[in-house]
């Protein structure tokens, strides 16, 4: 267990980086969104039906984070006789606390954003399209588990490049945009857009921020373990 805490205290060495960075541009989007819902009257204009992702800068950011966690601190790992395993655990433990952190900071700041009514401005910038769902638990839970599949997702791109290197990063963007084109092709031939846009309509706030996040996760995080058993230092 001690090793396991060394290897996720390995990921707190630089916390600028790993805590700092995202912070940073997230609060930079949301810098930029005040002057624009202020400047432009956004909220009146739209009666406060207009909508920012910005908040999305914050999960694609720690997505980054997780993928520079494993390919430069899975090699010095490795030279402090780490295990797999034990950087595997201390990295996944590392994602699960992050993932928790972030859903308390984001429940508090949404909050401060409700009680303002969205900062004086009718701007819903931390708790967009429906993420409000007014149960404070509820909502750490709804910010976490999407926060923990980015995660887990970084973790197993950051395990790509090192097993495959460059051409697994390039075979792992092809065979992205394959699926997605194929989706598509196969939608328009089968003329059911309508019916997969209804379908994602009726999708509830908990399919989209739990039961999703959760089968994601899982998958990632044991396609993760499998590949950094053979992944090169």
């Amino acid at each position: 267990m001690n090793r396991v805490l060394g290897a996720a205290r390995m990921h707190l060495m630089h916390p600028a980086l790993s805590v700092g960075v995202p912070w940073a541009i997230v609060l930079s989007s949301f810098a930029i969104n005040l002057g624009v819902w202020g400047l432009g009257d956004v909220g009146a204009e739209t009666d406060g039906a207009a909508e920012t992702g910005g908040l999305a800068s914050l999960y694609i950011t720690v997505l980054v984070v997780f993928v520079q966690a494993v390919t430069q601190m899975f090699p010095f790992a490795m030279g402090l006789s780490l295990s797999r395993r034990d950087f595997y655990l201390g990295t996944a433990l590392t994602a699960g606390v992050t993932a928790v952190g972030y859903g308390v900071a984001l429940t508090v700041l949404a909050g401060i954003e409700k009680a303002t009514d969205g900062w004086g401005m009718q701007l819903a910038f931390w708790a967009p399209a429906g993420l409000d769902v007014g149960n404070p638990a509820l909502q750490v839970v709804v910010y976490a588990l999407p926060m923990l599949a980015c995660a887990f997702a970084g973790m197993g791109i950051g395990v790509v490049f090192k097993r495959w290197g460059t051409p697994g990063m390039y075979a792992l963007a092809l065979g992205t945009l394959l699926l997605v084109g194929l989706t598509a092709v196969w939608l328009t031939w089968r003329e059911v857009w309508t019916e997969f846009g209804g379908w994602l309509a009726d999708l509830s706030v908990a399919d989209v921020t739990i039961t999703l996040p959760i089968a994601v996760a899982a998958a990632l995080a044991a396609l993760t373990f499998l590949g950094l058993r053979r992944a090169v230092p």
